[in-house]
């Protein structure tokens, strides 16, 4: 009986640890997000530029940036998976509240 319970905490830590372990390993395998390209079809289509010329209007102060305040390029609502720079602006922008 104690042999029993001594390989079945071996084996149910064992694949608390694999388990584990593969969370892990699959977070680093996904890549960080890209900076968008101006080349970039959905960019095209919003007029993004990574340099915004409308004064008060970038995408630092826009409602649908993520990320912290202050990082030079973050995430954008707009564009899942790509980074923008703060200082870009596209035609979705809208005011921060």
């Amino acid at each position: 009986m104690e042999k029993s319970k001594r390989a079945f905490l071996k084996y149910a830590l064992g694949s608390v640890i694999i388990v584990g372990t593969g969370g892990l390993s699959s977070q680093k395998a996904v890549a960080s997000p890209a900076k968008i390209s101006l080349d970039d079809a959905q960019a095209k289509s919003l007029k993004y530029v990574h340099s915004s010329k409308i004064e008060g209007r970038n995408c630092a102060n826009c409602a649908l940036i993520q990320g912290s305040d202050g990082d030079e390029w973050r995430p954008c609502a707009i564009f899942p998976g790509k980074l923008v720079s703060a200082e870009g602006w596209c035609s979705a922008w809208v005011a921060k509240p």
